[in-house]
């Protein structure tokens, strides 16, 4: 780390935000003569409370071996096969593995342990622990990046500075467009009288789609609601709660048993007015775009954007870290899957969260087709496990 004649610390790369999105462009950065540095809210050697768990795809697999953490992953589950359909429906879609030549079309594992083997692979790199960033703003050649850090004010500077955190600090200087679903997920873990190992089902219903996740003995649920509904299912006891599930997914996993403990949050699509809202600054992951959790696209193509991004700075040279044309460029790679993984996720939540019933024969109609022609499935597997670039 070199230093300002003003004793101010200096960069080349300082990430605000080390969940898994930041860690893992921090990850992919080590091992070069570049100056990275990690700004984490959270306490050194403080564990991630973030209840949910993360539905990987193959392709997110690939690139998390390429960083040399796949390996160090536990409590991994493959999915092998997606079941979707509609309820109340004779329409529905089965995608396997095996029709994609791969071994697995995702996998479903908690976000801590992602993020745990993420920030333990990140030995080489300055991790300011407890760092929370108060501001970001640009000067001549650089950005400036203010932090609280035990109750003191301090201050770096940086040639290019990636917002990690979900967007929440430039926000009020540059508002995302933000459109709420009207929904909120719950998630929790059950098991069930007959799990079907390796099988993911997306059901959608008229109140939002239903997710069982395999994992372990059982599944991950994530299941939208509308905001109020959400909340009552939180104050069901288990009877109440499991009963309901059956009512509402049916009989293709047998009767369920438990359920885990559970939580729910907002659903929205937010999306970032521009990749560098100022000069010497570019947003990824959830700082530029958050989706519905439909089809699991929301991770894994942060993670993208991560990798893609590590790309380019690596090919640069130090000084044109953050010039216009890197900045483009950067602009220009990340287009096309950005726009298309929003329009997918925001298509299929509006398509099938409605009870209305001419859609509902055509909504039954395409699952049907969808399953019948091969080249299709392989179209939107493709999609779900590499984005629009793979």
């Amino acid at each position: 780390m070199n230093a300002t004649s003003n004793s101010v610390a200096f960069y080349d790369i300082a990430i605000i935000g080390g969940g898994p999105v930041g860690a893992a462009l921090a990850r992919a950065l080590q091992g070069s003569s570049l100056r990275v540095c990690v700004l984490e809210s959270r306490p050194a050697n403080t564990a991630s409370t973030d209840a949910r768990a993360l539905a990987l795809s193959y392709g997110s697999r690939l690139l998390l071996e390429r960083l040399g953490v796949w390996g160090q992953l536990q409590d991994v589950s493959a999915i092998s096969t997606i079941h979707i359909s509609q309820k109340q429906s004779f329409g529905r879609a089965v995608l396997r593995a095996e029709e994609m030549n791969v071994p697995a079309l995702g996998y479903v594992l908690p976000y801590p342990a992602l993020q745990d083997a993420l920030t333990a692979s990140l030995d080489a790199t300055e991790t300011l622990f407890g760092a929370s960033v108060t501001s970001l703003n640009s000067e001549a050649g650089h950005a400036v990046v203010g932090y609280r850090q035990d109750g003191a004010e301090q201050q770096l500077h940086a040639r290019l500075a990636v917002v990690a955190d979900g967007g929440k600090l430039l926000a009020p200087q540059f508002p995302p467009t933000f459109e709420d679903y009207g929904q909120s997920a719950l998630i929790t873990h059950v098991t069930c009288a007959a799990p079907k190992p390796g099988t993911a089902f997306e059901r959608f219903t008229t109140q939002g789609p239903v997710a069982l996740l395999p994992y372990k003995n059982g599944y991950e649920i994530v299941w939208t609601a509308s905001h109020q509904r959400a909340e009552e299912m939180l104050s069901w006891d288990d009877a109440r709660f499991l009963s309901e599930l059956h009512q509402h997914f049916g009989d293709r996993v047998g009767e369920f048993l438990t359920a885990g403990a559970r939580s729910c949050y907002p659903l929205g699509l937010k999306k970032a007015p521009a990749l560098s809202p100022m000069p010497h600054t570019l947003l990824i992951g959830n700082a530029a775009q958050t989706m519905h959790p439909v089809a699991g696209q929301g991770f894994n193509m942060g993670l993208r954007d991560a990798w893609e991004l590590a790309q380019l700075i690596l090919d640069a040279a130090p000084e044109a870290l953050s010039s216009e044309e890197m900045i483009a460029s950067y602009a220009r790679r990340r287009r096309i899957d950005r726009e298309a993984g929003i329009h997918f996720t925001d298509g299929l939540v509006r398509l099938f969260s409605n009870d209305l019933p001419v859609l509902g024969v055509g909504r039954a109609a395409s699952l049907t087709v969808l399953d019948c022609l091969p080249f299709a499935k392989r179209f939107v597997a493709k999609r779900m496990m590499f984005g629009a670039n793979g």
